[in-house]
């Protein structure tokens, strides 16, 4: 169709935007027209998820139309509006099943002060963020995509110990969590790997009776070669 016509139609669905975000069928209706419609023509769309944009993040069909906003408008000062709105609410939106996907998303897409500040807010919580089955994945994302003051702020916050409580630990006996501990191995530079290492060789032994620590142990082997992960335990 031609743009003249195609913004007429979008314009019939304004004041039943929510409606058909929420509709296994209409949310793709919407999705097309953030995609097919200039961003100066679908404001009304982008108005219409202000305020909404977490419930919309954590539903089944909104957390893909938000993710087309994001692609498409991002840019603009309503599409800012929508990222300040995940940035606020992504500890919560990094555990939800659909809201995890967003906030990879902004992760693997957005500005670089959008990322730092995801994983500011999420690095108090690392552990329990790389414990929960849809957080792990957002975590991942943060080591794959941060720089290396990001991926060290995260690092820190792992290999910090309080008496009695080894999160490092924890995390590689974790059914989510060990897959996390093979990515920060995969992903961090030189310094930050001879610490993990430093501290992962002292549980090998114990790993190895457990399912997900196996996994870590091959990990560690095939950083250090066959013998070298054996001498600290």
């Amino acid at each position: 169709m031609e743009l003249d016509q195609k913004i007429d139609l979008v314009h019939e669905l304004d004041g039943h935007i929510m409606r058909c975000v929420r509709d296994q069928n209409g949310n793709h209706v919407i999705q097309k027209c953030i995609e097919c419609v200039p961003t100066e023509h679908i404001g009304f769309v982008v108005s219409a998820f202000q305020g909404q944009v977490t419930s919309l993040s954590m539903h089944p069909y909104g957390c893909r139309v938000i993710q087309r906003i994001l692609e498409h408008c991002g840019g603009n000062s309503q599409g800012q509006c929508i990222i300040d709105e995940i940035l606020q609410w992504v500890c919560i939106l990094a555990q939800d099943q659909y809201g995890n996907y967003v906030t990879q998303h902004v992760l693997e897409r957005g500005k670089a002060h959008e990322r730092s500040q995801i994983i500011t807010k999420l690095a108090g919580q690392v552990v329990t963020m790389s414990q929960n089955k849809y957080a792990s994945n957002v975590i991942e994302k943060c080591f794959q995509h941060g720089d290396i003051a990001e991926r060290d702020l995260l690092i820190r916050r792992i290999v910090e110990q309080t008496e009695g409580n080894n999160n490092l630990l924890a995390m590689m006996k974790d059914q989510y969590a060990n897959y996390v501990v093979q990515k920060i191995l995969e992903t961090c530079n030189e310094d930050q790997r001879e610490l993990l290492l430093s501290r992962v060789k002292d549980h090998m032994q114990a790993l190895r009776k457990y399912t997900y620590g196996k996994h870590i142990v091959s990990r560690v082997e095939q950083l250090c070669g066959d013998g070298t992960a054996e001498s600290g335990s």
